[in-house]
């Protein structure tokens, strides 16, 4: 059995917790995936870099808004892949060739399950191998759920981890699942030129998001796709590229690709976790303290097998948190998630931090709400919009901001000074009040839906 002074389980954010600082440690980096893990291979990069070519067709199809006479000739997919993975696989094979050359780090390909405390056994191609570390990082991630009414068909299926690097856009593209993963993918197709119908068991998209724009984004594609909203999928029949989709209603859909993106789970359940009195909570999720450290003395868990809130700029944080309090474990830092930001890379763009607004009622909050739309600033005259808007929560009390919500072009920007300030404690007023803001840029918008508070 090999020791290492530290073990970290997982290549994406766990790879990027190490850096020089333990460079007189003994490290091993065990991976079954590529590196880079789900970000960097199959999900926030490329899914984003596609959803910009897919905004540039739409722009063009859109033209005639601004009284342009432009004309799609066609996407060429074949080098938007090339583009897109051509530069993101390279990535994560230096990443991984990086990791190799380094002289403090360890390099091990396998599935890692453990067999102990800070003990693991990885699965690797010449057979399997014992390990023991001092110090364990678990960053092994998840993966996408796939209901047993999928699984059990024996038909073919594409999840997020897979439907990018399809050899075609589908004609008929299935999308079950109304969340964010859903929706920016279908936009993307979408804009490649696939019919979407999405199979989705409640009555909005975007349900998690505040209810205003979980409205305005249902109807906003309600003229493009096919919804079929508080809907079950209860059967898959047919053949490959001809599936033959059943709902509980009755009704029958077919379609050449079935897209399934009802979520994530993590993949603690791959661990054997319970043999290194690591304990799970009943989502899956690895229980940690605000530390990140495990109920196992010596591990720590981040990303998203252990996250409540699973996005990349989270877990960087959490990582570096990580890091801080394995070097310096006499001066421990917490990780906080108090206003963490996210957004939906779709046509309009979606972003929020903080409290939705049903959250803020079902607490008995007394809140203010301030909402502007962009057609109401000069720079939303300017892109003929006429559907965007920034909503804003405030406690009536304190003027403290308790959530913010934009629906339209450049929302995942816009959202960010409202970030700064729930993260600093700015109240609204304050916010509105004491910077000056660009006219006529669209951050006017934000601003005005802060005034609007009183």
């Amino acid at each position: 059995m090999r020791r290492h002074d530290l073990l970290v389980l997982g290549a994406g954010t766990g790879n990027a917790l190490l850096d020089d600082r333990f460079a007189s440690l003994d490290v091993a980096l065990v991976s079954e995936g590529p590196f880079g893990g789900t970000c960097l291979n199959a999900g926030c990069i490329p899914s984003k870099m596609l959803a910009a070519t897919a905004d540039v067709a739409e722009a063009v199809r859109d033209s005639a808004r601004h009284d342009v006479d432009a004309r799609l000739d066609g996407v060429r997919w074949r080098a938007v892949q090339e583009r897109v993975f051509g530069r993101l696989d390279a990535d994560s094979r230096e990443g991984e060739q990086g990791r190799r050359d380094s002289e403090f780090v360890t390099v091990h390909r396998g599935r890692a399950r453990f067999t102990g405390e800070r003990r693991v056994r990885v699965d690797t191609e010449d057979g399997p191998l014992d390990l023991a570390a001092d110090r364990i990082v678990i960053a092994a991630g998840g993966r996408p759920v796939v209901p047993p009414v999928v699984a059990d068909s024996g038909l073919p299926y594409e999840t997020s981890d897979t439907v990018m690097r399809l050899a075609a856009p589908p004609r008929r593209l299935v999308v079950l699942g109304g969340g964010y993963i859903a929706a920016e993918l279908a936009q993307v197709f979408h804009a490649m030129g696939s019919r979407i119908t999405v199979v989705e068991q409640r009555d909005r998209l975007l349900e998690q998001q505040d209810e205003s724009i979980a409205e305005a984004f249902t109807e906003a594609v309600r003229g493009k796709w096919d919804l079929r909203l508080g809907r079950e999928l209860t059967g898959v029949a047919g053949s490959p590229g001809a599936l033959r989709l059943t709902l509980d209603d009755g009704a029958e859909l077919t379609a050449d690709t079935l897209l399934v993106a009802v979520g994530r789970r993590p993949n603690s359940d791959r661990l054997a976790l319970e043999k290194a009195a690591v304990e799970v909570r009943e989502d899956g999720r690895i229980e940690v303290d605000d530390r990140l450290r495990t109920s196992a003395e010596g591990v720590w868990a981040l990303g998203d097998i252990a996250t409540p809130v699973p996005l990349k700029h989270v877990a960087n944080r959490e990582a570096e948190i990580v890091a801080h309090n394995l070097l310096h474990p006499d001066d421990p830092r917490t990780m906080s998630y108090h206003a963490v930001p996210s957004a939906v890379f779709t046509r309009p763009q979606i972003a929020q931090v903080g409290l939705t607004e049903q959250e803020a009622r079902s607490q008995g909050l007394d809140y203010a709400v301030g909402m502007r739309r962009y057609e109401d600033v000069a720079y939303g005259w300017a892109l003929e919009d006429t559907t965007g808007f920034c909503k804003v929560l405030a406690d009536r009390a304190d003027g403290r901001l308790l959530g913010a919500h934009l629906f339209g072009p450049q929302a995942a920007t816009l959202v960010q000074p409202l970030v700064v300030a729930m993260t600093a404690g700015m109240t609204a007023r304050a916010l509105a009040e004491q910077p000056l803001w660009i006219h006529p840029a669209l951050t006017e918008v934000v601003e005005n839906a802060l005034r609007e508070l009183g």
